[in-house]
């Protein structure tokens, strides 16, 4: 049998994936060597400053800050940096210069993914992806490849560990925010810098935009994906989704959606949603991540395993590194990613969905009878109603003391109402409409239902 070439690999990157995946091409390289049928050299790591302490020992020949030559000296582009500039240009570099790249670049993918891919199609080479979303979960291929002949639905998934860890501590430990998220900063998954890109839910709203594009073939912008984050929950909601049989968790949702004249469209969206604990992605803790798959033929699927962490990203890099050389070895072009679909992308007002809203409201007469009026109004059926009555002592005041001479304070009570399935204008302006209601003292919570 004749001998493949041995091929050039070229890593740029050499944080706490691209070292991990470093320190593996070097250890596994006998083994890689035979999956692939040909040897795989790593030559060369491009990096600001390779002098810098790194936790994972590496030969310091390896070490260059001239990334442009060591890529186009390279037959695989690993891609580890993170951010869209330089990255991009090194991308597009390697991709002309005919060289397949692997990227976990969430964000690269999302904002500049159409324009990678065309040009990977012009020039024959590969674009892989797998570590983009989830971290070690494979759930790109079954995407791209297995689910290639099914009709995705409806994808729902927990795609951000640092989000999933902070409120699964405010679940489990009742935690607030600000201290969940302390603690997830001194673990190391939160950003002390700035933890925007989590708690914002801009890294979900990213991955959702790639898990959208593939799921409806068609290229879902990441301006097109509604995005709430985090920093809104409060404890007091996370107490009562408990009480209530449910968990909060910041939620990647891309479904297919009937437009309102009968034509299709999909939808992207991340925000924080109440989870039935019944529901599998209750049960997803940590920082672990799950991508739950609904399809026409293969029916439900999930996905589940470490969202995170050097070592179990570099084993999705790795799998792609491999998908790459034999692509080589075999011979042939790459495939080109599916878009044909062109779907349009909906504004978030067309999808349907549920709402859970608290709201504190005047206990008197006739104040929940006009309260109906307005879902009704809005087109809003009501599921559920539940009603508490505030005490009417004063704040701070002891149980058996004599409080001061004053005016009564209003009575008041709490209403938590749970909605059907209503389009989200419906039922955003049903909270703009209680809101502005002599009957409401206040909207203390709205959050959407989902999994049910």
């Amino acid at each position: 049998m004749i001998e493949y070439r041995s091929l050039k690999i070229a890593l740029l990157g050499a944080g706490s994936v691209g070292s991990q995946v470093a320190k593996l091409l070097i250890d596994n390289a006998d083994e890689l060597a035979a999956r692939v049928g040909a040897g795989l050299e790593l030559v060369g790591i491009a990096v600001r400053d390779p002098d810098a302490p790194r936790r994972v020992a590496l030969p310091r020949e390896l070490f260059t800050t001239d990334a442009r030559s060591l890529i186009l000296s390279a037959d695989i582009v690993i891609e580890l940096m993170g951010g869209v500039d330089p990255a991009r240009e090194y991308v597009l570099l390697a991709l002309n210069s005919g060289a397949d790249v692997i990227t976990g670049n969430k964000a690269l993918l999302a904002e500049h993914g159409a324009q990678l891919f065309a040009v990977a199609e012009q020039v024959g080479a590969q674009l892989y992806y797998e570590a983009a979303v989830g971290g070690a979960i494979p759930i790109i291929r079954p995407l791209r490849d297995s689910l290639a002949g099914d009709r995705v639905e409806r994808i729902l998934g927990i795609v951000n560990g640092t989000t999933n860890f902070i409120l699964d501590r405010m679940d489990t430990s009742g935690d607030t925010l600000e201290d969940a998220l302390e603690v997830a900063t001194e673990l190391g998954y939160a950003e002390r810098s700035d933890p925007a890109a989590d708690v914002e839910g801009y890294d979900a709203a990213a991955k959702a935009a790639i898990l959208a594009g593939l799921a409806f073939h068609t290229t879902v912008p990441l301006e097109s994906v509604h995005r709430e984050g985090i920093t809104g929950i409060t404890k007091e909601q996370v107490d009562a989704a408990r009480e209530g049989g449910y968990v909060i968790k910041l939620l990647a949702i891309c479904e297919r959606v009937a437009a309102d004249d009968g034509s299709e469209g999909v939808s992207a969206r991340v925000y924080p949603a109440l989870v039935p604990r019944q529901h599998p992605l209750a049960a997803v803790r940590g920082v672990h991540n799950a991508v739950f798959v609904q399809a026409a033929a293969a029916g439900d699927l999930m996905f589940y395993g470490a969202g995170a962490g050097g070592l179990q990203t570099a084993s999705a890099v790795l799998g792609d590194v491999v998908s790459a050389a034999r692509r080589h070895v075999v011979g042939g072009p790459g495939v080109a990613e599916s878009t044909h679909a062109d779907v349009p992308v909906l504004e978030i007002g067309a999808v349907r969905t549920r709402y859970q809203i608290t709201l504190r409201v005047t206990d008197a007469p006739g104040v929940l009878s006009r309260i109906a009026s307005i879902f009704a109004t809005n087109e809003v059926s009501v599921e559920t109603v539940t009603q508490t009555v505030a005490s009417e002592q004063e704040p701070g005041v002891a149980s058996g003391a004599i409080p001061a001479r004053r005016e009564p304070l209003p009575a008041t009570a709490t209403l938590v109402i749970g909605t059907h399935e209503a389009f989200e204008s419906a039922l955003a302006a049903t909270v703009d409409t209680l809101r502005a209601s002599d009957e409401v003292v206040a909207v203390t919570s709205v959050l959407r239902v989902e999994g049910v």
